[in-house]
């Protein structure tokens, strides 16, 4: 991926998203950067070639149902740009299919290893898959 960086200044002052145009944006491929008190600190577009789509399989396994799990990776999913799907296994593991460029993939793991507040992630397994096509956003799917 390259960075394009633009000419254009910012005002002074701070700057403040609604995070649903923060979710907006980063789905338009836009990397933001904000400061830890919440303003715009900088931002570029980012150019990706298609062919850099990559599609992963996940499996989290701890305390991940109940606990906000779905919610958390779906929020994460949007803010990073990604595409692909959430849902509850019988087993109280939670499965992640994610397509997006290695780096939105590789963010998308950590992220998943962290999880939300609530939660005790004990393993996440990465396993490859094929890219679905049509599949263009982020959804939590029905449990089992």
């Amino acid at each position: 991926m390259k960075e394009r960086k633009f000419g254009w200044t910012p005002p002074k002052g701070p700057i403040f998203l609604a995070l649903d145009s923060v979710q907006y944006l980063s789905s338009k491929g836009w990397k933001l950067h904000f400061c830890l008190d919440g303003r715009l600190e900088q931002f570029a577009k980012m150019e990706s070639a298609s062919h850099q789509i990559r599609a992963r399989r996940f499996l989290v396994r701890g305390r991940v149902q109940g606990v906000g799990f779905r919610w958390f990776v779906e929020r994460e999913a949007h803010v990073l740009g990604i595409a692909g799907w959430v849902r509850n296994n019988a087993d109280a593991s939670v499965e992640v299919l994610a397509m997006g460029t290695p780096e939105q993939i590789s963010n998308l793991r950590s992220q998943l290893q962290r999880g939300p507040r609530a939660a005790r992630v004990d393993q996440v397994e990465e396993f490859d898959a094929k890219p679905v096509a049509g599949l263009t956003k982020f959804r939590i799917e029905g449990a089992w």
